[in-house]
């Protein structure tokens, strides 16, 4: 039995985690095609590399079936209930910094604050006879934060695809979303609300608290987070 090392399978976040391990003295390398999702691991023994998508990885350490992996603090957050049960966050990588926001029209001169938006919020079922749209990916994590804020009067709707083009869309009146530079909410006249963010998300390794450990993976654990420092 190997110990399971899951990392994103694709694009900058996979090449990063790949140079975060490199730098500590494990070399983690894509074998066969990109269409294939299989890797290598060499500078501790015993691990294997499952190559996923961030948004998998989450519920992959949550059902046991990888001891460790790299997500984002958003995902493992939104997608598992009572996630600090299931994970334990081992180290922040350092990369894949976002903010996850709430956001308005630029237009909305008044509304800076949460307060300011469950008043524009109440404002607006009054005037139109349902409640206001904010449209997300995350709706746990807002839902939550929304309900600490005093924000009452307001739906979430479902983003499957960009987020910021659904007020210009007209298929809600605000959103809530990742960011890193806020440069494609001005591009779409939205402005983020003057709070601190729902969340500071950064890419993070990850252990599952809920994954067996044989005897081989154990040791194989212990090897590795030596050879990281974590």
């Amino acid at each position: 039995m190997s110990l399971k090392l899951g990392v994103p399978s694709k694009g900058r976040l996979m090449e990063k985690t790949f140079d975060w391990f490199g730098e500590r003295g494990v070399r983690l390398s894509r074998t066969g095609s990109d269409r294939e999702y299989a890797g290598a691991v060499e500078g501790v023994e015993g691990i294997s590399l499952v190559l996923l998508s961030a948004g998998e990885i989450p519920r992959e350490l949550a059902a046991g079936r990888i001891h460790l992996g790299v997500t984002g603090t958003d995902l493992v957050r939104e997608k598992l209930v009572q996630w600090d049960q299931k994970v334990k966050p081992l180290a922040e990588l350092g990369f894949g910094h976002a903010d996850l926001i709430v956001a308005v029209p630029t237009c909305w001169v008044d509304v800076d604050t949460l307060d300011d938006l469950d008043g524009a919020a109440a404002a607006f079922r009054a005037q139109h006879g349902f409640r206001m749209r904010i449209a997300t990916k995350y709706h746990r994590l807002i839902r939550d934060y929304l309900r600490q804020g005093g924000v009452a009067d307001y739906q979430l709707v479902d983003s499957q695809g960009a987020t910021e083009g659904t007020v210009k869309n007209l298929t809600a009146e605000a959103i809530a979303d990742i960011t890193s530079t806020g440069e494609t909410l001005r591009a779409n006249h939205l402005k983020i609300l003057q709070e601190e963010p729902v969340l500071r998300s950064q890419a993070t390794l990850f252990k599952s608290r809920i994954a067996d450990l044989e005897p081989s993976e154990r040791a194989a654990m212990t090897a590795l987070c030596q050879t990281l420092g974590v």
